[in-house]
């Protein structure tokens, strides 16, 4: 059982020593909404099975290319190629190249050449997004500035290995881009091992460091090299050395789709192999998912191009891990709508004590639309006198999260804030996504919607809250006067004083 085009690649595959149980397993085509092409269970699998296991050698990184030994591994390092992923990128430009002589040729032509991610978006989809942070998060223009400052001028540096034709066809920004995507949406981070000594040599021993976040995240700093650094950080470096891990793209194991909550199987690594093993048992016709880590639908939506939507236990549909990310500059905004009462300078030297010590500048609230606790820190703070701050200054430690009404006003402006930034309602996007529309508008449709019912239940539940105390105050201030009033009454109806006496 074969996916149309992949019976090539299959053959090219085992060729190369990779093993696929195909008694077991087989591949086929899927409606979008299910993955696309993906791998189905042919018979009842049962948990611990191996389902294909891929040679080392045959994924595809700057470990396992010719490119960067040709290109030299002192230049390598000085063009930061083995920084983030514009060294992977090159590669696969460079191998896409080859042609048929490319070691990895079958398997690149399989490769996605098409993408549904927003990076590829015009401006128009792009605006669907708007009050989600997805498009501050492609980095596109950063892109673009790496492809055009580092990788172009190495391209045209050597033309022994990039011939000027070669560079419109197989090193355009374009090809950059849809590189990128490929690592983005199917790279796995594979941990080192120890080969030949041939393979760790000074002149292919050359590693990829990981990039979070986004393809384009390409440019990470180099590491200092001074040496009167802590010892603890030189120790820490030191484990970060050992934990590096190599970029890479994984034959086969790239081609299993991944759903929320659903994951089936996993890769594990061995010195001289990858291996796919079932997690569970798996019945005949099930699909067989990975994992993409339960992503929220704006992330899926940015490195893959799909979105997840399922029945959500509080009833309608949804993604459970979608969340709701609020920046701390709309607290800041929240505080200048009070002007004198809380000083910019002031607002200043909270906002760095607070990142100094460990405090986000992106605050998330989860599916449970509880106020997150940096919130509700982050406010805190605000509203400490001068002497309370500087109290939580040298205990070195901000202080409890009391909730009470000054904290929760701000709090609510907040929400109403961020909320503010998208320019539909819930009852609008639930009936867009019942109309006729692209797929690009029905993906951004479904992240702003479930966003927006996170955002607006803890609006909701602030407000329940904040009503919940005023009435506790009211009782209490209610219980108080009659107290007030207990004792007066007792002080005049009790023994005279020593001046009434007289």
């Amino acid at each position: 059982m074969s996916a149309p085009g992949l019976d090539s690649f299959v053959s090219w595959f085992q060729r190369n020593n990779g093993f696929i149980d195909t008694q077991i397993m087989g591949f086929c085509t899927f409606a979008p909404s299910e993955g696309g092409r993906g791998a189905v269970a042919l018979k009842d699998i049962p948990e611990g099975q191996v389902l294909f296991s891929i040679p080392r050698s045959l994924t595809l990184s700057i470990r396992n290319s010719s490119l960067p030994k040709l290109l030299g591994p002192q230049l390598w390092r000085e063009k930061q190629l083995d920084k983030g992923w514009i060294g992977l990128i090159l590669c696969m430009m460079w191998e896409n190249a080859q042609g048929p002589s490319s070691k990895w040729a079958e398997y690149l032509e399989i490769l996605p050449k098409k993408f549904d991610t927003p990076m590829f978006w015009d401006e128009n989809d792009l605006q669907e997004l708007k009050g989600t942070y997805v498009v501050d998060k492609l980095g596109k223009e950063d892109a673009e500035r790496d492809y055009n400052e580092k990788l172009l001028p190495i391209v045209r540096s050597r033309p022994d290995l990039f011939s000027a034709e070669s560079i419109v066809t197989y090193y355009s920004l374009e090809q950059y881009h849809i590189m990128g995507s490929r690592i983005l949406s199917r790279s796995f981070d594979v941990e080192r091992w120890e080969g030949d000594s041939e393979n760790d040599s000074d002149q292919n021993n050359i590693a990829a460091d990981t990039s979070v976040g986004s393809a384009i995240d390409v440019d990470l700093p180099a590491p200092s090299s001074t040496n009167d650094s802590d010892p603890d950080e030189q120790n820490s470096d030191d484990e970060d050395e050992e934990d590096q891990v190599d970029v890479s793209m994984v034959p086969v194991a790239d081609l299993l789709n991944a759903r929320y909550g659903t994951e089936n199987a996993k890769l594990f690594y061995e010195p001289t192999e990858l291996k796919m093993l079932t997690t569970k048992p798996i019945a005949v016709g099930e699909q067989i998912w990975n994992t993409y880590g339960d992503l929220p639908n704006a992330e899926l939506l940015r490195r893959y191009g799909h979105v997840d939507l399922m029945e959500l236990s509080g009833g309608g549909k949804g993604n459970p891990g979608d969340v709701v990310e609020i920046r701390a500059d709309v607290v800041v905004s929240v505080l200048f709508e009070r002007p004198g009462t809380f000083p910019e300078n002031r607002i200043k030297a909270i906002i760095d004590w607070y990142l100094e010590e460990g405090g986000d500048d992106v605050l998330v609230i989860e599916a449970d639309m509880e106020l997150p606790p940096q919130l509700l820190t982050l406010i805190r703070l605000f509203l400490l006198s001068p002497e309370e701050f500087k109290k939580a200054q040298d205990k070195g430690k901000p202080p409890k999260n009391k909730v009470d009404l000054p904290l929760l006003d701000i709090a609510i402006r907040v929400l109403q804030l961020r909320s503010d930034e998208f320019l539909t309602s819930v009852d609008t996007d639930e009936a867009l996504l019942v109309s006729d529309l692209t797929l690009n508008k029905y993906h951004a449709t479904v992240v702003r919607l479930g966003e927006k019912k996170i955002l607006w239940g803890a609006l909701k539940k602030a407000k329940e809250l904040r009503s919940a105390l005023v009435e506790q105050s009211k009782g209490t201030a209610g219980s108080e006067t009659t107290s007030s009033k207990n004792k007066r009454k007792i002080t005049s109806d009790g023994p005279p004083s020593k001046k009434s006496k007289k």
